[in-house]
């Protein structure tokens, strides 16, 4: 049986005026009724949604009143719903996490791979460099994980068995935001469980966490919009779309091609998905719908200016191509 959204062309690349790639995708613009606004492709079909998940997985902790058993402060909450680039602040607030429930970096099941400061910033790792489980992208979810699982008197060892009380939280905790239950599961990039879910809940979830719907979701907003920097990093994505946003915004990246954001202000959430995980399409993508929202204007001079992808360079940096929205983002009854 295929269960694959029905995706539409979203992005297509031209070079020298004659089209060469296209990425297909799906959006979905929500209220704060969970009501679609504004769709284009398969609003309803489930995603994988990768580290949009975050602050879901992160989400039991708070409502089981961790921060306040640990004494965690914003700065932590805000790493524990980060894609981080391992620099030394993010290394620095997972290690203290760790130190507050008394774990070590062993204890981490998120596994090993070089900091992505590198690659964000495009320049080469330093001979001689080391680095380890904490510098992971996800180090500082699975240092909440754990934190959970300290505070419940559960076994640090099984965190991520999908079976185990913290994991099965994780999995009641997105079936009540997606709206549905029994939600195709599969195994992220960090060894952690995730789900695919409807993009218009995914969506719908953003805005709730945006507008604040529950204090325990005021928390973790709050925390990402404080510490943009931490959730993300250097040269990051998300780092650049909530700065553009001044507090309004809170936004997530997940890996191959999904992107979640909450806009507070107006009530709406926003969820997008370039089917073939290119980077460089979720950013034009994302900024289109910004753009057609009446969000933002030109992205030049601001934040946004970073992830502005529209035009091709070759390594002399002519410019040989352009990335090009081809949706309008309609607007539904």
């Amino acid at each position: 049986m295929n269960n694959a959204p029905d995706h539409v062309p979203l992005i297509r690349t031209t070079r020298g005026g004659f089209p060469e790639c296209v990425h297909v995708g799906s959006i979905a613009v929500v209220d704060a009724d969970g009501r679609l606004m504004a769709g284009v492709g398969d609003a309803h079909g489930l995603n994988f949604t990768r580290s949009a998940l975050k602050p879901l997985q992160a989400l039991g902790f708070v409502q089981d009143g961790g921060m306040d058993r640990f004494g965690f402060d914003s700065q932590m909450l805000a790493l524990m719903c980060a894609s981080h680039g391992g620099e030394p602040v993010h290394v620095e607030v997972a290690q203290r996490i760790l130190e507050r429930i008394d774990a070590r970096e062993s204890d981490l099941r998120c596994g090993c791979h070089p900091p992505s400061f590198y690659t964000a910033t495009e320049t080469s790792i330093p001979p001689g460099t080391r680095y380890n489980q904490l510098h992971h992208n996800c180090s500082g979810k699975h240092s909440g994980f754990l934190a959970f699982c300290r505070m419940h008197g559960q076994p640090l060892a099984g965190y991520l068995d999908p079976d185990s009380p913290l994991q099965q939280r994780v999995r009641a905790n997105v079936e009540r935001f997606a709206g549905q239950r029994d939600l195709p599961m599969g195994i992220d990039g960090c060894s952690a469980p995730n789900f695919a879910m409807p993009l218009s809940g995914l969506a719908h979830a953003f805005c709730r966490l945006a507008t604040g719907e529950s204090p325990e979701l005021a928390a973790l907003a709050y925390a990402m919009k404080r510490h943009p920097d931490l959730v993300s990093g250097t040269a990051r994505g998300d780092l650049m779309l909530m700065a553009a946003g001044a507090g309004d915004w809170v936004s997530k990246v997940g890996a191959d091609g999904v992107q979640a954001i909450g806009i507070r202000s107006r009530g709406i959430g926003i969820a997008i998905r370039v089917a073939d995980g290119n980077r460089r399409a979720l950013h034009v993508a994302t900024l289109a719908v910004l753009q057609q929202l009446g969000l933002i204007g030109d992205p030049a001079g601001t934040p946004l200016a970073r992830i502005d992808q529209r035009v091709i360079r070759n390594y002399r940096g002519t410019e040989v191509g352009a990335v090009e929205p081809t949706f309008t983002l309609p607007r539904l009854a």
